[in-house]
């Protein structure tokens, strides 16, 4: 990389965020919230105001309900019950099901319209007095600094400067082409064209929600996008046919079998290249890609957007400590804990996607009669599963790495999913039921790391117990035999103790990575010299 310019007496940010898609806004949100100084530079004058991604489950929905956008969501959002994979003859190949409530307090599959979601993240993230907008704000470079970052910006003799960079531009990435970080191809790349709709009034109701068609003749997945619209694509023989596939009438004809110009406007038809990339390396220096920047997969799974909000979960927190002081080496984590789950996700994608894009007759009648003979044999609807994570900030007790599950408990007369009504955070909690509790030292030490303790127990209106109204928690503790677990800001397990003796080495393990190790930056020190 080129050589720094010498920038005198520029503000120093906490942290620049690059691109205001949802991971760049879901990331700036997020550390706006934990009080730090945030910029977001986004190449666009405006928000993108078009649909992209359009399915997120119920760990992403747990993050929305974190920011405090989940209530202005549901209205704008389709609950998926199920996913289903249909031959050429309609014959059912692959069912997936999903639940009302899954395991993170929320249903498993929501269809959304982007625009809506971009709306109530945007009025959010503006609504926090410490986190910057600048729209039409093209990166040009990025140095490190002893500080920090100087990054360029087109048309603008003065760089912005900022202790950490998230990049969350995309998979066209300026940051990850300006590092020079390369990307592993997984080898599935295919030309579809994407055709998106808005449904009159009252149109649309017999349209599939979710639904691939598996049709060596011509692929299709159909998408709910919500209440008010949905997503036909089909796969193109090359990239090249786009530009004669996608005049109205011939994306008419496409759709005649499922929805006519009476029911629905055409609003978008568009070509993408669905793709299976991992980047590298997720970290230079100060500088951290999140989001399409660092991964892509095919969308068969309607996780990529999900994975890129993991991402700025993952990042939120372990930013927010070494801002407060901590070693940065915990930021080495990120990419450790995160790539094993995302490169979980692209296989099976990679997968799915193979059975979707088979154009061969003689084999996808091969396909139809093995996948038929599967689902008959199991018997009941598949259930998608993802991994934990991979080595990092957690111990290797049973369950660490794992999502902790999220149900609904009442304290004091409130009753409500667990995060709302005691709190979020790095959250410890004690199998209280049978009178087990924590001493006074590691209640002391669990209170200098910031840890809220609570303790399950069956009584109500204790000073510190809860009652589990949904169960979920006092059938953890039975199913896996621990009684504590402590978790972290982004939902998963950083450790678990068989007794309530084995906490204050649960505690020790937060303290080694989030302590400080040397003081925090002030707003002075935030200051160039």
């Amino acid at each position: 990389m080129p050589e720094a310019p010498d920038r005198k007496g520029t503000h120093m940010y906490d942290v620049a965020v690059i691109g205001y898609g949802p991971v760049g806004m879901v990331t700036a949100a997020l550390l706006g919230q934990a009080g730090h100084d945030v910029i977001v530079l986004e190449r666009y004058p405006t928000l993108y105001n078009l649909p992209r991604a359009a399915i997120f489950d119920d760990e992403t929905m747990r993050t929305f309900d974190r920011l405090g956008i989940s209530e202005a969501l549901l209205p704008t959002l389709h609950v998926q019950r199920n996913y289903e994979w249909l031959g050429g003859a309609g014959e059912l190949l692959i069912e997936h099901d999903f639940a009302a409530v899954g395991g993170q307090g929320w249903a498993e599959w929501y269809m959304m319209y982007q625009p809506y979601l971009e709306d109530a993240l945007d009025g959010l993230v503006r609504g926090l007095e410490n986190v910057r907008i600048r729209m039409d704000c093209r990166v040009t470079g990025l140095h490190h600094t002893d500080l920090g970052v100087d990054i360029q910006v087109e048309d603008d003799d003065d760089a912005v400067s900022a202790r950490y960079v998230v990049a969350c531009d995309g998979g066209n990435s300026f940051t990850r082409s300006w590092l020079g970080v390369g990307q592993e191809d997984h080898g599935f790349s295919e030309p579809w064209m994407v055709c998106d709709f808005r449904l009159t009034e009252g149109g649309g109701a017999d349209i599939p929600k979710a639904r691939q068609v598996c049709d060596p003749k011509q692929p299709i997945s159909i998408i709910s996008l919500g209440p008010k619209h949905h997503r036909f694509s089909f796969m193109l023989d090359s990239a090249d046919s786009f530009s004669v596939e996608r005049e109205p009438d011939r994306v008419w004809a496409r759709v005649a079998a499922y929805v006519d110009r009476a029911q629905a406007e055409l609003i978008r038809v568009a070509t993408y290249t669905f793709r299976s990339l991992v980047a590298e390396r997720w970290r230079s220096g100060r500088i951290l890609l999140a989001g399409d920047a660092a991964h892509q997969m095919p969308p068969f799974l309607g996780q990529g957007m999900c994975s890129g909000i993991r991402d700025a979960q993952n990042i939120a927190f372990k930013l927010d400590a070494v801002l407060r002081g901590a070693d940065d080496a915990l930021l080495d984590t990120y990419q450790s804990e995160r790539e094993p789950h995302v490169r979980a996700i692209i296989a099976k994608g990679i997968e799915l996607g193979r059975v979707q894009t088979m154009r061969d007759p003689v084999a996808a009648a091969e396909r139809d009669a093995r996948l038929i003979a599967q689902r008959e044999a199991n018997g009941r609807p598949e259930k998608m599963r993802f991994p934990g994570l991979g080595p990092g900030l957690h111990d290797a007790s049973a369950q660490a790495g794992q999502l902790m599950p999220h149900g609904r408990v009442e304290s004091h007369g409130t009753e409500g999913l667990f995060d709302t009504v005691l709190g979020r955070g790095f959250v410890l909690l004690v199998d209280g039921r049978e009178g087990a509790s924590l001493d006074a030292s590691a209640m002391a030490k669990a209170t200098r790391l910031g840890v809220a303790v609570h303790h399950l127990t069956d009584r109500r209106l204790t000073t510190e117990g809860f009652t589990d109204v949904g169960g979920v928690y006092g059938r953890w503790f039975d199913e896996t035999g621990r009684a504590a677990v402590l978790w972290r800001p982004d939902f998963y397990i950083l450790g678990t103790a068989d007794t309530p003796s084995g906490v204050p080495a649960l505690l020790e393990t937060l303290a080694t990575a989030v302590e400080p190790v040397q003081a925090p930056a002030t707003v002075g020190e935030r200051i160039r010299p």
